[in-house]
């Protein structure tokens, strides 16, 4: 199993390293556009193997796309971080360009790879590498619903005091501030609803700590978060690469699923060997189906600003 990565900073050298602690690949690229910036990032993680006990062979390259050639996943974490006050959509001018190039390059040398796209706005990313590449909808999935997901368990768990494995939830809907969609009502714990332990009041709050995590973290930090994108993305490639057909939310091309058509956006999906096997269809509330609609109404209003 051959896993390349693209970008080298932060979110992709965390890519990278949780994969190779997984131990479940045989060898991971870490390809970036600065001069032998992902040589240096493989070589610091090679010489944490003994330590952490894995076998996975991490390869650094500077911009040469021929050694990422017959790559089973693909992960695109490259373009700028949002800093403090930038919204994700702010970032498509020079993102967009981006993603295009550097999908449609890692197609050409692994024509039956499967992408999964973190870089933002993740959701109109995804969308333009679907485009881009005209892999089929099963093949191209964004990240960011796994990424809020975790988020939004990591909150409950906090209001609840619980350790965070007795907590389940799942976040819906575009990534991005206004987009998430937290399904408070169908969260639970240990299989009883968190509606029996929480208030409405200390659940919608719960609810809009999730849509504003990846903002709260880049005012503390000054950059983009690392760690648990990383993480949620090492889940993703872990779930295919060892075919585990478990569930999490993506951002997956929509074909009238949801009532959604021609869009990509968040929601809960079965991932194995083929990527995508199949997407599930929740029953959701009224409010639910207008939050999603409103949600997809932001998604598109960005799309229009890509040129395909």
């Amino acid at each position: 199993m051959k896993v390349t990565v693209v970008g080298a900073g932060a979110v992709g050298a965390s890519c990278a390293e949780y994969i190779a602690i997984k131990n479940f690949a045989s060898e991971v690229v870490l390809l970036d556009i600065k001069e032998g910036f992902a040589e240096g990032k493989a070589m610091d993680l090679m010489q944490t193997a003994s330590l952490n006990g894995f076998d996975t062979k991490i390869t650094g390259i500077t911009n040469d796309y021929s050694v990422t050639a017959n790559s089973d996943i693909c992960v695109i974490t490259s373009g700028i971080p949002r800093k403090p006050g930038m919204t994700r959509e702010e970032l498509i001018g020079i993102n967009a360009g981006i993603v295009k190039a550097v999908s449609s390059s890692l197609v050409k040398h692994s024509p039956n790879t499967i992408l999964i796209v973190v870089s933002n706005p993740m959701d109109t990313m995804a969308y333009l590498a679907s485009k881009a590449t005209g892999l089929q909808k099963h093949r191209i999935i964004g990240m960011g619903g796994a990424l809020d997901s975790a988020r939004f368990k990591y909150r409950l768990a906090e209001a609840l005091e619980a350790p965070i494995s007795d907590v389940d939830g799942m976040v819906l809907g575009g990534h991005s501030d206004t987009g998430m969609i937290p399904l408070t009502r169908l969260a639970t714990r240990n299989s009883v609803p968190v509606s029996k332990f929480l208030s409405a009041e200390r659940l919608e709050q719960v609810k809009e700590d999730t849509k504003v995590g990846g903002a709260t973290l880049t005012k503390l930090l000054g950059t983009s978060a690392w760690y648990a994108p990383g993480a949620a993305v090492s889940s993703l490639v872990q779930a295919i690469a060892c075919n585990q057909k478990k569930m999490f939310p993506c951002s997956v091309l929509l074909d009238g699923e949801y009532g959604l058509k021609d869009i990509c956006i968040g929601v809960p999906v079965i991932l194995g060997r083929n990527g995508i096997e199949s997407i599930v269809e929740m029953e959701l509330t009224e409010a639910e189906k207008t939050n999603m609609h409103k949600s997809a109404e932001a998604v598109r209003k960005t799309n229009g600003l890509l040129e395909l």
